[in-house]
C-alpha cells in the first residue's frame, strides 16, 4: 500500500490502536492527532507526530494545513452539547478537499432496546440515553455531508470497548465491580484490538456510505462476563444489587438497553478473524499477559 496521511480527530485508545495495527501490518504512514489540552510534538511507538489543541471552545489554526494534506481522516471524538464540534469547525474543509477515507466511530447505543433480540446495521435505532441520541443525530449529520459533498465516509458502530489496560478483570482487583440482577439483560462487547484490524482491513475494502456494527460474536450479560473473571481469579464474588438500588445515572442508562449485537456484516466484508471471537479469549489472554 502506498503512503497514507492520517489525521486522527481525537487519540485516545481505538486511535492509538490503530496506529499501530498500521505499523504491525508495514503501511507507511504520516500521523497527525489532536488534543483536547495544548499543541505539542510526541512520539507514539517510535512514530514522531504533531498533536493540535482541538476542543469545544477553541482549536489551533495551524492544524489546518496538516488537515489539507491529509487523505485519510479517523474522528472518535464524542457528541460535545448533542453536536460533533468536527463538523461544527470544518464543514467547508470537506467541502474543498478530496479525502480518500472518513471513518466516524459511533456506538451501538444508537439501537436503544430490542428485548435482548439480535440487531443489525438494517435494525430500527430508537435510542435510549442521552448518549445513544446524539450518537445518533451525529451519524445523520455525517450522512448529510456525506451525500452533500460526495464523502468517502463509513460509520462503525462500536460495542463496549475493553483492553489489555481497561477490562473487567483489573476492576475486579480493585473491588470496583458489582453484579447488577436483571434478567434478559445482553450486551455486545469488542476488544480494541479487534477495533483495530476492522479499521485497517477497510483501508483496502473500502465502500463508502455503509456503516457497520462493530462486535465480538458472543453477547452476554454482565453477569456473565463478570462470573467468568472471578472463575480466572479466585477472587471473591461481589456484591449483587437490584436494579432500582442502581445509583450512577450511566449506569442506570446501560441497563436500560438489552441487545444482541450482530457483526455478519463486518465479517464479510472485510473478511478478517477477530482476535478475540468472545469475552473468553479477550479476558484468558488479558490474564496470562497483562495482569
Amino acid at each position: 500500500m502506498n503512503k497514507i496521511n492520517v489525521f486522527c480527530f481525537g487519540f485516545g485508545q481505538v486511535a492509538k490502536n490503530f496506529v499501530k495495527r498500521l505499523k504491525i501490518e508495514k503501511i507507511p504512514f504520516q500521523l497527525t492527532t489532536t488534543s483536547r489540552q495544548e499543541t505539542k510534538s510526541k512520539n507514539f511507538e517510535d512514530t514522531d507526530y504533531q498533536s493540535f489543541q482541538f476542543n469545544e471552545k477553541q482549536f489551533d489554526n495551524n492544524l489546518i494545513k496538516n488537515l489539507d494534506e491529509a487523505d485519510h481522516i479517523l474522528i472518535s471524538i464524542a457528541p460535545v452539547n448533542g453536536e460533533d464540534i468536527v463538523i461544527k469547525n470544518f464543514k467547508e474543509k470537506f467541502k474543498e478537499k478530496k479525502f480518500k477515507w472518513i471513518t466516524y466511530l459511533s456506538a451501538t447505543s444508537v439501537y436503544g432496546d430490542h428485548g435482548g433480540e439480535w440487531v443489525d446495521e438494517k435494525s430500527k435505532t430508537n435510542p435510549t440515553s442521552i448518549n445513544g441520541i446524539n450518537r445518533l443525530k451525529v451519524e445523520k449529520n455525517w450522512i448529510e455531508l456525506s451525500q452533500k459533498y460526495n464523502l468517502p465516509l463509513q460509520i462503525f458502530r462500536l460495542s463496549g470497548i475493553y483492553s489489555n489496560q481497561y477490562n473487567v478483570l483489573k476492576r475486579l482487583k480493585t473491588g470496583e465491580v458489582k453484579i447488577i440482577n436483571k434478567k434478559n439483560h445482553f450486551f455486545s462487547r469488542i476488544h480494541v484490538e479487534d477495533i483495530a484490524s476492522a479499521l485497517s482491513k477497510s483501508l483496502d475494502n473500502f465502500k463508502k456510505n455503509e456503516i457497520y456494527n462493530i462486535s465480538d460474536d458472543k453477547p452476554a450479560s454482565n453477569k456473565e462476563v463478570i462470573m467468568y473473571g472471578i472463575k480466572l481469579l479466585g477472587v471473591d464474588e461481589p456484591q449483587t444489587i437490584e436494579i432500582n438500588e442502581i445509583e450512577s445515572e450511566m449506569l442506570k442508562n446501560f441497563y436500560k438497553d438489552s441487545k444482541k449485537v450482530s457483526n455478519k456484516k463486518m465479517k464479510n466484508c472485510f473478511n478478517f478473524e477477530l482476535k478475540y471471537p468472545t469475552y473468553i479469549e479477550g479476558l484468558d489472554y488479558i490474564n496470562n499477559n497483562s495482569i
